[in-house]
């Protein structure tokens, strides 16, 4: 008897399952409400310096647009205009891709001891958590710096390609938008994995094969996340779900059950 052959989920189904990754760790809110809103404290105060950055920026847009197109100065009027606007646009989504990914590093080393909590309580209520691996507080730090500016790096790279994509005429808004919150999103995954993973004794380069390994649903909970963080507040109040959904989607990477097996036995760790 022939046996019925087993269908890997589509592209698409994979990247809505790795959306919904980001919500179910809203739902820590009802095992860990203390906790989660202690992770919302290190998220306030890094953003309150994220959004006087964008302010200041959005202020001087106009000064930036016409910076960066002089070959447009002698063009009429109609034209230089919706030249400038392009590379207004352009300048605020490659901006806002750098302040989103910067703003999540560095939000991570501010309330790292905070975020460790929420990731093993999600990791207690799935299954067995993993066996920690402390290396010290010193070491910890310098290779959470060290993995967050490899990270940054080709988040400066992304950006000048959403910068230069602005600039394509009609669609470049648009294609721009997309890119970042696509390629964005993935970087984003890459960096909110860092204590999960870490939990388990794997570190970016590993971390990030594994994540190549399911990458659909990974870029999924990726583009959920970032435009969550786009929202008014939306990174404050979203930061220690987006951090759960983070270890519920490396359980899923590494083949670890993500099925909740003890919501009720676990009490709030804060």
């Amino acid at each position: 008897m022939a046996i019925p052959s087993q269908r890997r989920p589509s592209g698409i189904r994979e990247f809505f399952i790795g959306a919904s990754f980001l919500f179910r760790g809203f739902r820590i809110w009802i095992t860990a409400p203390r906790l989660m809103l202690l992770g919302m404290v290190p998220a306030a105060i890094v953003g309150v310096i994220a959004i006087a950055v964008l302010v200041t920026l959005f202020a001087n847009i106009q000064s930036v647009a016409s910076f960066l197109t002089p070959f447009a100065n002698d063009w009429g009027e109609l034209a230089q205009t919706a030249t400038q606007l392009a590379a207004g646009l352009a300048v605020v989504l490659a901006s806002i891709l750098i302040v989103v990914n910067t703003y999540t590093t560095t939000t991570l080393m501010v309330g790292d001891a905070f975020y460790r909590k929420i990731s093993a309580h999600v990791d207690a209520i799935n299954g067995a958590p993993p066996a920690q691996q402390p290396l010290g507080f010193w070491k910890d730090v310098r290779r959470g710096i060290g993995e967050g500016i490899r990270v940054l790096i080709p988040t400066v790279g992304l950006a000048i390609l959403v910068l230069v994509l602005g600039f394509i005429p009609v669609v470049g808004s648009a294609v721009a938008a997309t890119a970042g919150a696509l390629l964005g999103g993935w970087l984003l995954v890459v960096e909110l994995g860092n204590i999960p993973f870490e939990a388990r004794g794997i570190h970016l380069t590993a971390r990030r094969r594994a994540l190549r390994g399911t990458r659909a649903r990974a870029v999924g909970f990726g583009a959920a996340t970032y435009l969550v963080f786009l929202i008014p507040l939306g990174a404050v109040v979203a930061m220690p779900a987006a951090l759960a959904g983070a270890t519920l989607l490396t359980r899923s990477a590494l083949g670890e059950d993500v099925r909740p097996t003890s919501v009720n036995a676990t009490p709030d760790p804060a």
